[in-house]
């Protein structure tokens, strides 16, 4: 719901091949990015500034992957049954740790019942005091309008963080309920959020240092009820997605959401869409 209520456009590509639905990003597009202030009533700047919404998200992705893999003990290590599927046998960097589970929900409703299957990811396992293990999606909120050179978050973090949250519900909605659900999906028992501020105001200069001024967690369910999110709902909008694709026939389609306004057209395209640079890199290679 969040998604299709976001102001920004965005598309995900849909293959229905037999009685399967296949649901993916599209290669180069910003989906993986992470909006800034995107369900404020003022939007970032416009493209050309350094406050940028574009700008923004990939500095908003960029503290989020590393705030997640500095929370972690690296001496600490924990391995599960299977490798990551994404590491290559001739893979000689180190990739970002991360835990990737594939699960299984029944998506009900009138007619037929459909069985989803979807790829989560969980960032850490922590241990209660009795030492149960738990496990953990890590995500980062970031300050980036220092009025003045001041950050705000640095002098009312302690005293009222509350309030602080209370504006990001409202001006990071989409993204907030996207962590939510991805966190419920995940079977994760935590959701930790940490609270990151620039170091400098972006005007100073390209370079920019960020600094974590908190952390705070939350059980993913009931964080989901303190921003009234509902599952059911979700699930039945994802339903009605589903119930319009099978009517189609088999192929390759776009998901597309309308900038700045809540629509949602769906696309039919050839099936090598967006596979001709991959082609034409290899034909140069």
């Amino acid at each position: 719901k969040q998604w299709y209520q976001r102001r920004v456009r965005g598309d995900i590509i849909i293959q229905r091949i037999g009685t399967k639905l296949f649901f993916d990003k599209r290669d180069g597009s910003d989906f993986h990015l992470l909006t800034v202030n995107e369900t404020a009533n003022d939007l970032p700047v416009a493209e050309g500034s350094s406050n940028s919404m574009h700008k923004l998200a990939v500095e908003a992705t960029y503290i989020n992957q590393t705030f997640s893999q500095q929370c972690l003990k690296r001496e600490q290590q924990k391995s599960f049954a299977r490798p990551n599927p994404f590491i290559s046998k001739d893979e000689t960097d180190e990739l970002s740790s991360v835990c990737y589970r594939y699960r299984k929900f029944p998506l009900l409703g009138p007619g037929e019942h459909y069985t989803v299957i979807c790829r989560t990811e969980v960032d850490a396992v922590t241990s209660t005091s009795s030492g149960e293990e738990q496990l953990m999606c890590i995500k980062a909120l970031n300050e980036w309008d220092l009025k003045g050179g001041n950050s705000e978050w640095r002098q009312k973090l302690d005293t009222q963080r509350g309030d602080i949250l209370t504006t990001e519900m409202k001006n990071n909605k989409c993204k907030l309920a996207k962590w939510t659900v991805s966190s419920i999906l995940a079977g994760a028992d935590l959701l930790k959020f940490g609270y990151v501020t620039r170091s400098m105001p972006r005007s100073s200069g390209e370079s920019i240092g960020h600094s974590i001024l908190a952390t705070q967690q939350f059980i993913p369910k009931q964080f989901a009820a303190q921003i009234s999110l509902d599952m059911n709902n979700a699930w039945g909008i994802l339903r009605v997605i589903v119930d319009k694709c099978m009517q189609l026939k088999d192929g390759k389609y776009v998901l597309y959401k309308e900038p700045a306004k809540p629509v949602l057209r769906i696309y039919k395209v050839p099936e090598n869409t967006f596979e001709e640079n991959e082609d034409s890199a290899d034909d140069e290679d």
